[in-house]
């Protein structure tokens, strides 16, 4: 690109971080980086009433779990700052006392009272969307003079023109263009002296010099506007982008009440996902590569990046690719690190006082393959933590059989005679009770798997049996041994 790429990330400090917010944040930090350009963190905060203390603190620290990392913000600083918006009032005052001068602006002295009147009757006329009517424009100086020597408070609206086009070559949808008679006079500054997001976003973008805007398809009826005071201030406007919705499994759009769908990355880090994993997953919702790999790096991804393969059809949150992404990372993981994710779980969940490190670490090993997730590993491992075990139906017809009863009690008695208890005699015990039973295949191994664990399917079994210990296996087996 001829000019240099700056692309900004600009949330609100309203909440936790949201996994489309996050997919904007990774959109923009791969074409930053694949131009070798400056990613921008700003703080769009001049919605003072849902600002949450400690909100943007809570983005940074979960966009940075996620590896996302940016070149410019308020916790860092750079030449275009502040990277507040509440810290740059006086700009956006600055410019709306220019429209006013040059007539693109005016201001508003319209109570609360008399707009709500307007959009009544408005709304009473059959009007199919309502509009400010434009009375405070067409104001004589000496009106204005008189509202101002009263003491008023105003808001500084646009003047829309009439009959003016707004058009631009979307990155991800092609042309779109809007009417200006579609849109009446809106609020560049409010009565509390705060800018607008429509209008304040237009001056951040050009004052930091961004050349490429990504956002969601929400933001496309926003453009319009923003197009209006490039065009009014004699701005270069930069290339907009704008990204398809999310939708959960039943084609719905993606909603916050919508509990089928973990949506706050926060949870994603608190239930034991690893970063690297959840953003392969968000870097493919809604945006594809060549060919039919889907696992990538975050070095390959920002290789590999073309904005141009952004779609704009609704991107599907799939579960199961998210399970089955996770469990791509977790198996390629060193234990490590899948100890540090599913330990914590382990703790909150079961007593573990009586238990060693190693037994911990083997007790995660044992699931190393099967894991997506940290907290995944609480109901896997149930088995090892019970006094009991019930067994289903499908289990207990099958150890039903004949012959089940005389295995059983066949591994009961090398059981008892071992005076090492590890996976590799367990093994030797179990074929030796094959030997002795006549069982083989599976009417050796099932009945084994069930009397010990209370599972027809699971992980490896002499290893299992081992972290179950011998009191344990020896109590489970004398009890479905009686029941028999």
């Amino acid at each position: 690109m001829s000019k240099r790429v700056r692309v900004r990330y600009a949330p609100s400090p309203t909440g936790h971080l949201h996994i489309g917010n996050a997919r904007t944040a990774l959109y923009v930090y791969l074409f930053a980086n694949h131009y070798n350009g400056d990613m921008v963190l700003r703080i769009e905060d001049t919605d003072i009433e849902r600002n949450v203390e400690g909100g943007e603190a809570s983005q940074a620290s979960n966009l940075h779990w996620l590896g996302i990392h940016w070149n410019e913000g308020p916790d860092m600083g750079g030449n275009y700052g502040p990277y507040r918006q509440l810290e740059r009032l006086d700009l956006y005052t600055k410019y709306a006392d220019q429209m006013i001068a040059d007539g693109n602006a005016y201001r508003c002295y319209c109570t609360e009272e008399e707009l709500s009147a307007e959009r009544e009757a408005q709304i009473a006329a059959g009007h199919p969307t309502t509009r400010y009517s434009g009375k405070c424009r067409h104001l004589t100086q000496e009106q204005r003079d008189q509202k101002e020597a009263a003491g008023l408070e105003y808001t500084v609206r646009f003047a829309v023109p009439e009959n003016d086009t707004y058009a631009w070559d979307d990155l991800v949808r092609k042309t779109i263009t809007f009417e200006s008679k579609d849109i009446g006079d809106w609020v560049l500054i409010k009565k509390n002296g705060i800018a607008t997001y429509n209008y304040a976003v237009v001056v951040d973008d050009f004052l930091m010099e961004i050349s490429h805007v990504l956002r969601g398809e929400e933001h496309i009826s926003n453009t319009p506007r923003q197009l209006m005071v490039y065009k009014a201030l004699g701005w270069e406007a930069p290339l907009f982008g704008h990204m398809s919705v999310i939708v959960n499994e039943n084609r719905k759009k993606l909603s916050k009440r919508d509990e089928s769908v973990i949506q706050f990355i926060e949870q994603y880090r608190e239930l034991g996902y690893l970063p690297e994993a959840l953003f392969n997953f968000i870097a493919l919702l809604g945006w594809s590569p060549e060919g039919e790999e889907e696992i990538f790096t975050k070095e390959e991804f920002i290789k590999i990046f073309d904005e141009h393969r952004l779609s704009s059809a609704p991107a599907m949150f799939d579960r199961d690719k998210l399970a089955w992404i996770n469990n791509r990372y977790v198996k390629a993981a060193p234990l490590e690190t899948v100890v540090n994710l599913a330990r914590p779980h382990l703790e909150k969940a079961y007593d573990l006082s009586g238990k060693t490190d190693e037994w911990v670490n083997k007790l995660i090993s044992l699931y190393h393959d099967q894991l997506s997730y940290g907290a995944e590993i609480v109901t896997l491992v149930d088995l090892f933590f019970k006094e009991t075990i019930t067994l289903d139906e499908e289990a207990q017809n099958f150890i039903g059989q004949d012959g089940v009863k005389t295995t059983l009690e066949t591994l009961l008695g090398h059981v008892v005679s071992l005076e090492t208890f590890d996976a590799a005699t367990i093994k030797k015990a179990v074929q030796q009770t094959g030997k002795d039973s006549g069982a083989k295949g599976k009417m050796l191994f099932m009945p084994v798997r069930i009397a010990t664990t209370g599972q027809m399917h699971g992980p490896d079994l002499p290893n299992a049996i081992e972290l179950l210990g011998k009191s344990t296996v020896v109590s489970r087996l004398e009890t479905i041994i009686a029941s028999l």
